[in-house]
């Protein structure tokens, strides 16, 4: 293929770029993750390093399921590694632009659901949800998480996280007014607990995940495997 000089850069190496940019355009960030990027870029760092912590855990899963995945900016980090994903959100808004986005090879299904009416439709060896428990009220959360359990696979994995109690003493005023349901590491360890037999909580501040004391965590994530039957509780 022949290049005129103003489409050409001016080293060699750099040319599948511009040929990309030219075959597929530019990439563009989802609604959520849009407005982070303009008020504060390094937050965007943060939720790709939870996406990133989830997509390796997850990795080599048959079937995974998303639960509030909001824009599903950074999904594509989890189907990146299991063959194949479903993300949920109840805001079909959200949905409709995560679809808008989808470009090959990185396809998944995104599907308008609210997780507390009733369980996902199928069957998943593995579930995630990321910044959402702390947006259900604790009189909720059972039902939740349970409906969340009901679509896995008696040894499959759920991974939550949240923002720990600990961090709202610095959330914005916006922050604190949506995060209802903020707990600290061991609260949110005995409340998975309920309904896994195996939970290991991670610490994480800023992109950095680490086993540190969970008062001085930022953000927490669970780990939950091995979920309990009606005659294990």
């Amino acid at each position: 293929m022949a290049y005129s000089p103003e489409d050409c850069t001016r080293d060699p190496v750099n040319q599948p770029l511009i040929d990309l940019r030219d075959r597929i355009g530019f990439a563009r960030l989802g609604i959520m993750n849009n407005q982070v990027w303009h008020e504060d870029p390094r937050r965007l760092v943060f939720t790709l390093a939870r996406y990133k912590f989830v997509s390796k855990m997850l990795r080599g899963k048959e079937r995974a399921v998303e639960i509030g995945c909001g824009d599903a900016f950074g999904s594509r980090l989890v189907r990146q590694e299991v063959r194949n994903l479903l993300v949920v959100d109840y805001d079909p808004l959200f949905i409709a632009d995560a679809q808008a986005r989808m470009i090959p090879p990185w396809e998944y299904e995104a599907r308008v659901h609210d997780i507390l009416a009733g369980p996902v439709e199928g069957n998943f060896d593995a579930a995630y949800s990321l910044d959402v428990l702390e947006h259900i009220p604790e009189s909720e959360e059972d039902q939740f998480i349970a409906n969340i359990t009901a679509s896995l696979q008696p040894h499959g994995v759920l991974i939550v996280g949240i923002p720990s109690l600990e961090s709202q003493a610095y959330a914005s005023s916006a922050s604190k007014a949506g995060h209802i349901n903020c707990k600290s590491g061991d609260t949110l360890k005995t409340v998975m607990e309920q309904h896994f037999h195996n939970v290991f909580v991670f610490s994480m501040n800023d992109e950095v995940v680490h086993t540190g004391f969970y008062p001085m965590a930022h953000y927490l994530l669970a780990v939950c495997c091995s979920k309990k039957e009606a005659g294990d509780f």
